[in-house]
């Protein structure tokens, strides 16, 4: 992990000075006529961000989070925190730091976009050092929200549970993260959020529009099964849309019915499908190529048929957080 430390862009600075260092990186690049904020705009932080990378983060992945998190920053102006363990511990290893910031200017000059990076690479012996640590770093009367990225076990996170109580929302990805991390008992499980529910906001947006059209009672009436088929690329988001066409038959009122997934053989890799069984003449599917952006719609609800194309696609990961975040 030291490498992902060396990899990730930002100057290294003292531990104990990462404040006086962020306030310099800025004047810096003011003086040389780059983007800064003012001292006014410095203060503009909406949010903490704390983004932990798990052992398994190889250098090309942390370098994509990073990336998605600045994209991220560059939308809601966030002091963003990078944790970075390292694999190897010996009474040599320390705490280091980096400190990164950059800013975009839209349309007009006022419309400026900033964002902090405070990176730190720490070894297994400062485990207990950490949270007073991160404590320093973040803006403390600014919410807090915690990303663990690639842990290999549920009990490895539950260790850091300073981060998992005062974290408004935990954000996991359920395709990358540790089997059941979705139900394993977090000190807040109400405020953990999975990413690839998050990246399925178009679809269950499609879905739910197309049978908004139609009655609970003519949707729930004599349905028997409801089933998931995804591709080989599409695991987590397949398991993301049972549980929520799950939960939206049971909100209206429908107890007998049996709930399935399965990945379809010889599907293309970002196939999803959605099928609706009843026991009457009625029909629903709904299937998705969201790699080429294409979906269909075929329902038979026995007023009328009813063939549609429509557009599908995933949410952009820097979208993904916010939807995840706030809503």
């Amino acid at each position: 992990m030291a490498d992902l430390f060396e990899a990730l862009p930002g100057l290294e600075v003292p531990v104990g000075s990462i404040a006086k260092s962020l306030a310099s990186l800025w004047e810096e690049a003011a003086s040389s006529g780059k983007p800064a904020p003012s001292v006014e705009d410095s203060r503009a932080t909406q949010i903490n961000l704390v983004v932990h990378l798990g052992l398994n983060t190889t250098i090309d992945d942390a370098k994509t989070q990073f990336d998605t998190a600045a994209r991220f920053a560059m939308r809601y102006p966030s002091r963003v925190v990078v944790l970075c363990p390292l694999q190897e511990d010996d009474k040599s290893t320390t705490m280091r730091a980096k400190v990164y910031g950059e800013c975009a200017i839209g349309k007009s000059k006022q419309d400026k976009r900033c964002c902090e990076f405070v990176i730190l690479s720490y070894p297994r012996s400062f485990r207990q050092y950490l949270e007073s640590e991160v404590s320093i770093c973040i803006s403390s009367d600014l919410p807090l929200y915690y990303w663990p990225h690639r842990f290999s076990a549920n009990a490895n996170l539950a260790d850091y549970r300073y981060l998992l109580t005062k974290a408004k929302r935990i954000l996991l990805d359920s395709a990358i993260s540790p089997r059941e991390a979705l139900s394993y008992p977090w000190p807040k499980p109400e405020a953990v959020r999975d990413l690839a529910s998050a990246r399925l906001l178009h679809v269950k947006q499609a879905i739910g529009q197309f049978l908004s059209r139609y009655s609970p009672q003519v949707l729930t009436n004599d349905l028997t099964s409801v089933c998931v088929e995804h591709g080989e690329k599409l695991t987590a988001e397949g398991y993301a849309l049972l549980a929520w066409s799950k939960d939206r038959i049971l909100a209206c009122g429908s107890k007998l019915v049996d709930f399935s997934i399965k990945q379809r053989a010889n599907a293309p890799h970002f196939y999803l499908s959605l099928r609706f069984t009843y026991s009457n003449s009625q029909s629903f599917v709904w299937t998705a190529d969201l790699n080429v952006g294409h979906s269909h719609f075929e329902a038979d609800f026995k007023t009328a048929k009813t063939s549609l194309d429509a557009a599908a696609k995933l949410l952009k990961p820097e979208e993904s957080l916010s939807e995840a975040m706030f809503f």
